[in-house]
């Protein structure tokens, strides 16, 4: 008997525990869905008139160039993604393992930072014109050259930088499909391009269209690119309605708009897939990789190489060239101060966002109910919101609660208490988690599904209750996820502009500020050192994540590999 009521009284306790982690779950949720719900609301207060005069001018300008930047990024995203998927994965050429994870390495690099590099290096007193009036002889006004700064330049600064979110979901989906299929194409005389486009890309349509919308995600989002090269679009509107007209109103208004094109993208990512299902029915046996010699290898070489100098290695030498070379290098007591400043928001953030990931996704798997599951899907929304929209829906509901405490001080107490939120590293960190909550979530639930139930039920055949099966079994289990899911966040702190750029405290800089001030200045040589070490920091975990792609290779796959047969050569 005594057995049986110390059974239900750990029951109990569980219950009221799990109860509460649900609650909590749902408080996060709640609060990261603020901001948006803030810009929403400002829609329907009156503003200062500045609405309507943006609206008849720049406003059909700001539509066009967003329009543009989306149609342009997709495809190079597409194309420089899916064709060097196709080949790392199914074909064997000279450098193909090196490209299979030297390819991702292109997201250490800020898009407004690789900016910065392309306009010393293409501008006209750069080093790419010099030398070419110099072979020449040519004189100024004497040939055309492409304009860096304009909406063509920023897409391909995008693209460059966004192209391995494409790469690496859509070779996932390249290694599970069906070795079958693939021979099937093979006994009807397609080589490697006709299994590739009559195929493989149909079936990796899903993966396409995901790995694009995260492209477009981040090209909504950003600021520090279109805003150097002077391309009006709606992130530069929000912030010139905000910081130059001083009409919060009309920032969130545009904010608002901005939202519908992020739910546009998402609505085209979901038809696109329609009612068709792509499963793979016949295993994950891979196929023998297509051998390409002569032209062919040289070719699929070259296609490789292309989006890596571009996006990485090019611009990471001309940073370089800028911060030593020049002479120009900022390695002094304000750098430090910078590093400081980004390494503490980039820290607290990432354990703030690895204890708030740990939580939501454990009350789901402890009570998986229809209130947790819209809880982390309202959380998980977050990465889908530019920074700009975060910031302005922070800033307004925070500046108005600031402003009723002071008011209520100085009618009671005759005390002006300030600006106790706004422009605050609380504020901020609290945007960061908004924006980033997302990433650490879907880390650390693909960490939790790969723990089995009998652990759980084996813990609670112990006595263990649900906290201390998370704390005991879970925790050092997932230890991997975890710091995974910590690195994400920090590195896309370190990255982040537009939320920083607007809500950080004053005389408080980070390296990305400090980089984006010096280069609106034209002081590019000075901005390479901040831009450096951001890339530096970022590289971190790609580096991670480049060795475990590298190992990621299936049984079948090492022995297709070892076996005598020899796959078909080009």
């Amino acid at each position: 008997m005594s057995g049986l009521a110390n059974d239900s009284a750990w029951r109990g306790l569980g219950l009221r525990r799990v109860g509460v982690l649900t609650a909590v779950a749902t408080l996060i949720a709640v609060l990261l869905a603020v901001p948006v719900v803030a810009v929403f609301a400002n829609v329907f207060f009156p503003g200062q008139g500045t609405w309507a005069h943006l609206a008849s001018t720049v406003l059909p300008e700001y539509v066009v160039n967003t329009l543009w930047l989306l149609a342009g990024v997709s495809a190079l995203v597409i194309f420089g993604g899916v064709a060097t998927a196709w080949l790392v994965t199914m074909c064997q050429f000279p450098g193909q393992r090196l490209f299979e994870w030297t390819l991702i390495l292109p997201l250490a690099m800020p898009a407004y930072i690789m900016a910065y590099a392309y306009t010393d290096f293409l501008q006209f007193t750069g080093p790419l014109q010099t030398w070419l009036r110099e072979i020449t002889g040519w004189q100024a006004r004497e040939y055309w050259f492409p304009d860096i700064r304009s909406v063509g330049g920023a897409i391909a600064m995008l693209g460059l930088v966004l192209y391995p979110y494409v790469y690496l979901v859509v070779r996932v989906a390249f290694l599970e499909q069906s070795v079958g299929i693939i021979e099937v194409g093979r006994t009807l005389g397609y080589g490697a391009w006709g299994s590739f486009f009559r195929i493989a890309m149909p079936l990796a349509r899903p993966a396409i269209a995901a790995g694009t919308t995260l492209a477009l995600m981040e090209t909504l989002a950003d600021f520090g690119t279109v805003s150097y090269f002077a391309v009006p679009t709606f992130t530069t509107g929000i912030f010139h309605a905000w910081l130059s007209m001083g009409d919060r109103v009309a920032a969130a208004q545009l904010s608002a708009l901005l939202l519908g094109f992020v739910a546009l993208v998402l609505l085209l990512e979901r038809l696109s897939r329609g009612r068709a299902r792509f499963h793979n029915a016949s295993g994950r046996k891979r196929p023998v990789r297509y051998q390409l010699r002569g032209i062919a290898a040289l070719t699929a070489a070259l296609i490789c190489c292309v989006p890596l100098v571009l996006g990485f290695l090019l611009p990471s030498g001309l940073l370089l060239r800028m911060a030593l070379v020049e002479g120009d290098a900022q390695f002094g007591a304000r750098f430090v101060t910078l590093t400081l400043n980004s390494f503490t928001l980039s820290g607290v953030t990432a354990i703030a966002a690895v204890v708030l990931a740990l939580i939501m996704a454990y009350a789901m798997r402890l009570r998986p109910g229809p209130l947790v599951q819209a809880a982390n899907r309202l959380a998980g929304l977050g990465y889908a919101i530019p920074g700009a929209v975060i910031a302005i829906g922070i800033l307004v509901p925070v500046a108005r609660l600031d402003n009723a405490v002071d008011a209520w001080m100085r009618a009671h107490f005759d005390l002006s208490t300030g600006l106790l939120l706004t422009g605050s590293i609380a504020a901020l960190v609290y945007a960061y988690l908004v924006r980033f909550l997302a990433v650490a979530l879907q880390t650390v639930e693909a960490g939790l599904t790969k723990i089995t139930p009998s652990m759980d039920e084996a813990a609670r055949s112990l006595g263990v209750g649900p906290v201390g099966t998370l704390a005991k079994v879970h925790g050092p289990l997932m230890g991997g996820s975890l710091l995974t899911a910590g690195l994400l966040v920090f590195v896309d702190v370190m990255k982040e502009l537009p939320a920083t750029f607007v809500m950080r405290p004053f005389n408080f800089d980070t390296l990305a500020v400090q980089a984006y001030n010096l280069a609106a200045d034209e002081r590019l040589a000075e901005a390479s050192t901040s831009a450096l070490a951001i890339v530096a920091v970022s590289l971190l975990p790609l580096i991670v994540l480049s060795r475990r792609i590298a190992r990621s290779r299936t049984t079948a796959d090492r022995a297709a590999a070892a076996a005598p047969p020899q796959g078909p050569s080009l």
